[in-house]
């Protein structure tokens, strides 16, 4: 399973957005360009309804592929009490086949997208990954050339980290305690709950680029 949290931040604060986390995790940002298939189930494999997510990492010399299967959100009291989404998540690596496999298992193409940004990958407390992308939706099939943006301007931020049933209230507290370092720039919260831009935004992310410029200035 994973913890998970998401939000949004305008494209002309993503340049203070990656200097601030820069300085929190300490490692360098990787380059994120992921083709993203999103299967659905025929009815030929069941009353329910099943979707697979295939994903592509385009950014690497030999792209790889990746299956992903997200779950039901934990539910309860435990849910209600904490600041994260906890979900069930299952990922494997893949060959280049794996599309033609599904098709043939029954599935079909419900949507895709292409994910461009970069992500963080530490650890604080937990193995926390913050990727930061903005999201394009293909005008023809598997034409990610001519992508185009689903919402102008805007970019998605998302904090995940991987747990178990035992450890997710302190994966949860640590990623809760890693996200109060940026409320300064966008509101974190479950997927689903729209926060909107924070009304901070702009002046604290002219500061992060004031004080980088004096300091490479000084340096």
């Amino acid at each position: 399973m994973e913890c998970v949290v998401q939000g949004i931040v305008e494209t002309q604060h993503v340049e203070a957005l990656e200097i601030l986390l820069q300085g929190l995790c300490g490692v360098q940002r990787e380059r994120l360009r992921i083709h993203e298939i999103c299967l659905k189930s025929g009815p030929n494999l069941g009353t329910v309804a099943s979707e697979v997510r295939i994903l592509c990492n385009l950014e690497q010399a030999e792209p790889s592929w990746t299956v992903r299967h997200v779950g039901g959100a934990m539910r309860g009291a435990g849910a209600e009490q904490i600041s994260v989404l906890v979900r069930t998540m299952v990922e494997a690596k893949a060959s280049k086949n794996v599309l033609r496999m599904f098709y043939t298992l029954g599935y079909k193409l419900d949507h895709e997208l292409l994910r461009v940004g970069f992500s963080f990958n530490f650890f604080r407390g937990a193995q926390i990954t913050v990727t930061v992308s903005s999201i394009n939706k293909m005008l023809k099939l598997h034409a990610t050339d001519e992508a185009v943006p689903v919402t102008p301007g805007i970019q998605l931020v998302e904090v995940t980290a991987p747990a178990t049933a035992e450890t997710y209230t302190e994966v949860a507290s640590a990623m809760s305690s890693f996200c109060e370092y940026l409320a300064p720039l966008l509101h974190l919260s479950k997927p689903g709950i729209s926060t909107g831009v924070v009304p901070t935004a702009a002046a604290a992310a002219a500061s992060l680029i004031q004080e980088t410029d004096e300091f490479r200035e000084k340096s």
